[in-house]
């Protein structure tokens, strides 16, 4: 068994009960030396366990906030408070007050982080029987949308068991975000910045049907979908964008050069600067706004272009192969149409993906320094 003792566990709480205290005692028991518990502004008939905790443990350091804060500001708080007070500290672990979290699991993440150096998550299975039907539906609709448009494929993006080397701290503190969805941002810069994850297999506990849970249904789930979604929205934007420019500097090209050139001539001069031009506008966007990512400008280029040259043919076979497929007679217009626009989208979609987990994949911070320094 590895030494806990530089590892520090973050407790953010609200109007707790006896389950704070059940939480605490297991964590103590499981060798746990360094507690940060934080009253986010609980009401004054619940702060007694705070005091009360605080003063029967030494191992508990208490923050308090004068009103409720949210859950991102309580962490962030106490990240803070760690790097600044606690030097030799190696990281920290989360751990939710509503005991929902085993200390024997939470010891589990922390070794598993201490011997990798990875952040590691605590995630539930949520396939079991005894898991609430929301809280299942809920947990893998969010872990589908998450691999689609963010590229991370993670079983429980929800966990509050996140245990987080010093290094990665470092960068997590600063994240935006003052309620639970923070925990969606630092998921977020996780991938944004190379930082390596594991999971851990935990138990999964529900008490009271998660009834002590302050996640608000739609408030939170609206904070944390628009955060999963926003690069798509950008991505989208983008290519709003850059089919604006296209077809401005094509009609622009067209009106300057027609009384000179004519014919097919024409119409490939056009269609080639005006591709160029919005190409290259779409290729930067994506890359400084859309993705924002540090991957090398040189490599991430000749990747965007090596995929939209495929990109295209591939729309005109699947199209025609559907219409062949189908046997779609020439007449059928509105259907023909309806096919091109079902696989323009699918390959719109699939090019998101493809650019984001690839063409512009970040860099870990030691290769970039790397290629820099050639």
């Amino acid at each position: 068994m590895k030494d806990l003792s530089k590892i520090s566990v973050v407790l953010p709480s609200l109007d707790p009960d006896d389950k704070l205290i059940a939480v605490i005692d297991g964590l103590l028991e499981y060798g746990f030396t360094d507690i940060i518990l934080i009253n986010d502004g609980s009401k004054p008939e619940n702060l007694h366990y705070f005091l009360d905790a605080a003063a029967q443990h030494p191992e508990i350091h208490l923050l308090h906030h004068e009103v409720n804060r949210g859950k991102g500001a309580a962490l962030k708080n106490a990240f803070n408070w760690f790097l600044e007070n606690r030097p030799e500290g190696l990281g920290i672990v989360t751990v939710d007050g509503d005991n929902q979290h085993h200390p024997a699991d939470t010891r589990a993440c922390c070794e598993h982080m201490l011997e990798s150096g990875h952040v590691t998550l605590g995630c539930r299975d949520f396939n079991q029987d005894d898991v609430p039907a929301r809280s299942r539906f809920g947990n893998k609709t969010t872990s589908t949308v998450f691999k689609i448009f963010v590229g991370m494929t993670i079983s429980d993006t929800q966990t509050g068991l996140r245990a987080i080397p010093r290094d990665a701290l470092k960068l997590l503190v600063t994240v935006a975000g003052d309620r639970f969805e923070y925990e969606t941002n630092m998921l977020l810069a996780m991938k944004t910045n190379a930082i390596d994850f594991d999971e851990v297999k935990i138990r999964t506990v529900y008490i009271e049907e998660n009834a002590s849970s302050h996640f608000h249904p739609i408030r939170d789930s609206w904070r944390i979908y628009k955060l999963i979604l926003a690069h798509f929205f950008r991505y989208t934007a983008v290519s709003v964008l850059s089919a604006i420019i296209d077809n401005g500097l094509f009609a622009i090209l067209d009106l300057l050069l027609h009384n000179s050139v004519t014919g097919m001539t024409l119409t490939t001069v056009c269609t080639a600067g005006a591709r160029v031009v919005s190409s290259l506008f779409n290729f930067f966007m994506n890359k400084k706004v859309v993705f924002k990512t540090n991957a090398s400008t040189g490599k991430a280029m000749m990747r965007y272009y090596l995929l939209a040259i495929p990109q295209l043919a591939a729309q005109a076979l699947l199209t025609q192969g559907v219409y062949s497929l189908l046997n779609i007679p020439d007449t059928a217009t509105g259907l023909r149409t309806l096919i091109y626009a079902v696989v323009m989208t699918v390959l719109y979609i699939v090019s998101f993906m493809i650019q984001q987990r690839w063409v512009f994949a970040p860099q870990k911070k030691e290769k970039q320094e790397a290629e820099i320094q050639k």
